[in-house]
């Protein structure tokens, strides 16, 4: 054995002594008092502990969902995230949500410089710009895009390089403020039609926790 591995064992011993040294103090103060503590292993250490009891753990759950995955009789129609998701969804999120669950995806645009249909070659003004902060009602629109972000980071909405389908929903949208505004910073630009989408899992969400359509709604 090394010098350092002496020392180590030196250290690990005269701090085992010390802590076994304070326990046998308090269990004395305590024990003046007439407080009654109990005996505890002094074979475990906190290290053996910490070490020990989440790998026991972890492997306990993998064998129960592993169980309860065999079972014909589970019901798996509530995915456990979905209180999790609930508890970092703001109201306006919400309502976005039931959006795109009752009225299916909804167009966007994204403003670029230039008119050549080019998009590596010219310059991006204003992405994602979309009526959904109108469309589902929320109260403060102007957050609408760190709203989409908050709900594609949680897995329930994708943003779509495909179009909806019809001219319409795009004419409408060009022909708002904003748009407009983008495409005249530049002198001259062009609308790139994209959609915002629920995924599969947002849209199984929704369906376990957005209300019926014929619900009355806030």
């Amino acid at each position: 054995m090394s010098t350092q591995d002496d020392i180590a064992s030196l250290v690990r011993l005269a701090g085992g002594a010390y802590l076994r040294s304070a326990e046998w103090a308090v269990r004395g103060a305590l024990g003046a008092l007439g407080v009654r503590v109990p005996e505890t292993d002094s074979r475990a250490t906190p290290e053996s502990a910490s070490e020990s009891a989440p790998r026991r753990s972890l492997r306990e759950r993998g064998e129960e969902l592993l169980r309860r995955s065999a079972d014909v009789r589970e019901d798996e129609e509530g995915h456990p995230a979905y209180e999790r998701i609930l508890d970092e969804l703001l109201p306006d999120e919400a309502r976005i949500l039931r959006l795109l669950y009752h009225q299916g995806p909804q167009p966007s645009v994204d403003v670029r410089a230039g008119a050549l249909p080019l998009n590596a070659t010219t310059e991006l003004i204003a992405p994602g710009l979309s009526m959904i902060g109108a469309e589902a009602g929320c109260r403060r629109p102007e957050r609408v895009p760190a709203y989409l972000d908050n709900l594609y980071r949680l897995g329930l909405v994708w943003f779509s390089r495909e179009p909806v389908q019809g001219q319409s929903p795009y004419q409408v949208l060009e022909a708002q403020p904003d748009v407009i505004e983008a495409l005249r910073s530049r002198g001259r630009g062009r609308t790139v039609r994209r959609s915002i989408h629920l995924t599969p899992f947002g849209d199984h969400f929704c369906e376990r926790v957005m209300p019926a359509r014929s619900s009355p709604l806030p």
